[in-house]
């Protein structure tokens, strides 16, 4: 009983939750789409063409459980997928009419037809599908697929050149029947808005934001980096990050309503709110980078702290964790004393010890907490810091002014942003309730659109990540090659097919003319549509992925989503003796399953692939039954042989699959492994090129920001990294003699590699900050030149050693330069600036604030490479002997 009660109780939650809501929409709307099957009125508006289950497919794909903004993007790429599949029908057919009527040539016009309209118009599918890789925009290219083939090779109008607008009109009714059902029941039952869902993540986004900001600056505080390992702060971290993900998606889905609703202004206004978030994340970056600077140094040997404790510090009272956000109730602050007057405990701590350690400023810093001048004015003035010491330690001691700084600095940025933050917020509060400009429906005004448009124009440009990746603005102009030859010219002029989208779309369009080829011979036309051709051509579709990993995971899923829904319509259809009513319930009964699968388990392509075959079996079995066709003798006529039905549709995927695997894997392979790691390479270079343009010597030497990096520059590579982490995916698909994926070691090093993007934009911040050096700056970034440029070229060819290592697949030298020594040299002379001018007085603290930036910068550059080193030597620790063969 207790058992039944728990399960009872569980699944009454779940149906009150959001999920279970959605599953319900999703079986209800389904049930609607059966009816063009069931009921004889609606599919006698359909005509005696079969495919009339696809009005439930629609609403299995385009499924409402999706907010209000998401139905909206749904209902507009279903129309322009079929305007393209209408477009390629008509067009295939006044083509081949051309042909036969007009020149007597029709084997000329198939050929034609077959090679442009079927093999060029399903490789343009494919190649938008992979470019823009959005779910909507997969599940619209797999209608448009299924339109387009239909009508090329199952109707026969092409073949028979003749014109007909039976099967692409029926498709339009099967869309629009479709879409009416789900968005109805989107809209009607539960009804989501994306407005709504955005205004909640900003709350939940702020909420785990305030928990990080607690958790990190009290561990900060106290100088332990327990809490930041703990269970807790990791929890707290990744529902940060994760409701950073759904403000994203759900302001792209609210802007949809916003424009219909006209509400643009306040769109544009949330979206003002989102990029102050952002800009908020990016400075818990910083506090993190500084706390986790400041535990390293505390941890290096002969820097411990007696007693277990360092003296000075601070008194915390309250939690740091998440499950509290007031974290720092209470600070018991030493009281301020005046300038030159030591206190009471730094007296105390003079009398005992005479070496002023990592861990005394630290203490120091923390026990003067106010603006970072005046701590670090305080810091500066005490008399240990005129005494010679040796080169590590006049480098720890600036590293933990560095460390003090950048943190006090990153407070301040956050505490500003704040301010920026809370700015929006009043301007969205009076938006909303007065909305002094009206409802506007500016987008309308197509002529107008780079006016009055209210996304950003960087969001366009995220489509050309590969272009810009793929060529290195910054690399070196002399080339070993002419440029002015014929040859070369020409070489340039076709390097978009050089592009491995390029050679995905030709060879996934040569393998659908190949495929289809059998439809437009008379000697196999007959067994083409007896095994049903049109669906494995389909599934030949949606197997054929950018990578052979890719392709290994649909495959698999698809042919396995097919035998499912192949036994399941064959029971459906026994137990209930061809009743509508009782194909209509198992109907149901399949939907709440599969959009279980689809909804609560994420695992969409298997959910649909279940009932695509489970519709296409069993509905279009009740459609023979009922002479609902115009092709009633096949499969058994008015008394249909279920098991036929459902053989000729596994066997049509099956070889759709196989012919789709063969040609990822054999024309033109690309490997998600090699591409993971070639694309990890040239990251790699790309940064190591970006920090040999020496970023603060951009500002002594008056250049603008971006001679640096410019925001759509690093906009590149984070969009470029998120789609390595896509091959990392794919990757563990691929099977390989070699051995098995080292799917820990490329997660390790792509969370590095995103730490190091993070080093880089930090820097950029700093650098955007201000454009004009004050004297004091300019005097101080002179005195380090050296310095740095010796340490920027140490950087760069770290870079190019561990790209060069992935690249080759080669195991690194014993002894890699070390940035160590070189970072210590640069923190050293900025020690001896500091006593040399101190009695100038030629610079402020303030004027230190880049030069401490960097030097974290070039720290936490030095630890991620150090890590990336380890992980190669795991992957490529031990010389083959068949590298070193000579042959």
């Amino acid at each position: 009983m207790r058992v039944a009660r728990r399960i009872y109780h569980n699944g009454l939650d779940f149906a009150k939750s959001r999920t279970g809501k959605g599953v319900l929409k999703c079986s209800i709307a389904y049930l609607l789409g059966s009816l063009a099957t069931f009921v004889p009125a609606i599919a006698a508006m359909l005509g005696q063409h079969d495919g009339k289950h696809m009005v439930a497919t629609i609403t299995v794909y385009f499924h409402p459980a999706r907010s209000q903004g998401s139905m909206f993007e749904a209902v507009v790429l279903a129309s322009v997928a079929f305007a393209y599949a209408a477009f390629i029908g008509f067009t295939s057919m006044g083509i081949s009419i051309f042909f036969r009527q007009v020149v007597d040539l029709v084997i000329i016009g198939h050929i034609i037809v077959l090679v442009v309209f079927c093999g060029g118009g399903l490789g343009f599918v494919g190649w938008i599908k992979q470019r823009l890789g959005h779910p909507l925009v997969n599940i619209s290219c797999s209608l448009t697929s299924l339109a387009i083939i239909t009508v090329l090779t199952k109707e026969g109008a092409v073949q028979a050149a003749r014109f007909s607008d039976d099967k692409i009109v029926q498709v339009l009714k099967m869309i629009v029947m479709g879409v009416i059902a789900t968005t109805a029941v989107s809209f009607l039952i539960f009804p989501v808005s994306a407005r709504t869902d955005l205004r909640e993540n900003l709350i939940s986004f702020t909420d785990s934001l305030s928990e990080v900001l607690a958790s990190t600056t009290g561990c900060f505080l106290v100088g332990s980096e327990e809490e930041m390992k703990s269970p807790q702060y990791r929890t707290a971290m990744d529902k940060y990050k994760s409701q950073l993900a759904s403000v994203e998606k759900n302001l792209v889905e609210a802007r949809y309503e916003h424009y219909i609703v006209g509400t643009e202004g306040e769109f544009r206004l949330e979206a003002k709110v989102v990029d102050c978030m952002q800009r908020l994340a990016q400075n818990i970056g910083g506090l993190r980078s500084a706390a986790t600077t400041q535990f390293l140094i505390l941890a290096q040997p002969g820097l411990g702290i007696p007693n277990g404790r360092r003296p000075g510090m601070l008194k915390v009272t309250g939690t740091t964790g998440p499950e509290n956000s007031t974290a720092l109730e209470v600070i018991d602050e030493t009281p301020e004393v005046r300038q030159g007057e030591p206190s009471t405990e730094s007296a105390s701590r003079d009398s005992r010890n005479s070496t002023l350690t990592p861990s005394d400023l630290f203490a120091e810093f923390i026990e003067h907490l106010g603006p970072s001048i005046v701590a670090l004015s305080k810091i500066y003035d005490t008399n240990k810091v005129d005494k010679e010491w040796s080169l590590d330690v006049e480098a720890d001691y600036e590293e933990v002014a560095a460390s003090c700084g950048v943190f006090s600095y990153a407070l301040q940025d956050f505490a500003n942003d704040m301010i920026m933050y809370l700015d929006v917020l009043d301007e969205l509060k009076l938006e909303i309730e007065e909305r002094p400009n009206g409802r506007t429906w500016n987008w309308l005004r197509f002529w107008r659109r780079k006016q009055d448009s209210g996304m950003s124009e960087e969001a366009g440009s995220i489509n050309t990540i590969d272009q810009q990746v793929d060529v290195l603005s910054s690399a070196p102009k002399r080339s070993p090659v002419s440029k002015n030859t014929r040859r070369y010219q020409l070489w340039k002029t076709f390097a978009i097919f050089r592009r491995d989208d390029t050679k995905f779309a030709i060879k996934v369009g040569a393998g659908a003319a190949l495929y289809a080829l059998p439809s437009f011979l008379s000697a196999t036309r007959s067994f083409y549509q007896r095994f049903r051709g049109e669906w494995g051509l389909l599934s030949y579709m949606l197997v054929c992925s950018m990578t052979i990993g890719a392709s290994n995971t649909t495959g698999y899923a698809r042919f396995l989503g097919t035998c499912i829904g192949a036994v399941c319509a064959i029971v459906a259809w026994e137990l209930s003796g061809e009743n509508p009513f009782a194909l209509a319930a198992f109907g149901w009964l399949m939907s709440l399953w599969t959009a279980y699968i689809i909804v609560a388990q994420g695992k969409g392509p298997m959910g649909r692939f279940i009932m695509l075959t489970y519709n296409l079996s069993a509905l279009y079995a009740y459609s023979l039954s009922v002479k609902d066709l115009d092709d009633d003798d096949d499969e058994g006529g008015i008394s249909p042989i279920i098991t036929d039905i459902t053989f000729h549709r596994t066997a049509a995927v099956l070889s759709g699959c196989v012919w789709g695997l063969i040609i990822t894997r054999f024309i033109w392979p690309i490997s998600a492994r090699q591409k993971l790691k070639d694309g990890l390479s040239v990251l790699w270079l790309r940064m190591g090129l970006i920090w040999k343009r020496r970023p603060v010597e951009c500002r002594l030497q008056g250049k603008t920001s971006n001679a640096y990096m410019d925001l759509q520059e690093e906009l590149h590579l984070h969009k470029f990294l998120a789609k390595l982490e896509k091959f990392r995916d794919s990757a563990a698909s691929e099977v390989s003699l070699r051995g098995p994926f080292a799917a820990a070691s490329y997660d390790r090093m792509l969370g590095t590699t995103g730490g190091m993007l993070d080093a880089l934009h930090a820097m950029n911040v700093m650098i955007l900050k201000e454009t004009n050096l004050s004297s004091g700056e300019a005097a101080i970034l002179r005195s380090t030149t050296s310095e740095r440029a010796q340490l920027s070229l140490r950087i760069t060819h770290l870079f190019q050693v561990i790209a060069s290592s992935i690249k080759l697949e080669y195991p690194l030298n014993d002894a890699l330069p070390s940035i160590d020594h070189t970072r210590d040299r640069l923190l050293a002379k900025v020690f001896s600036f500091r006593k040399e001018e101190k009695s100038g007085l030629i610079s402020s603290d303030e004027d230190f604030a880049l030069l401490y930036s960097y030097a974290l910068v070039t720290g936490q550059l030095a630890k991620a490479m150090k890590d990336i080193a380890s992980e190669l030597e795991i992957l490529f620790g031990v010389w083959d002997e068949d590298v070193l063969k000579l042959q």
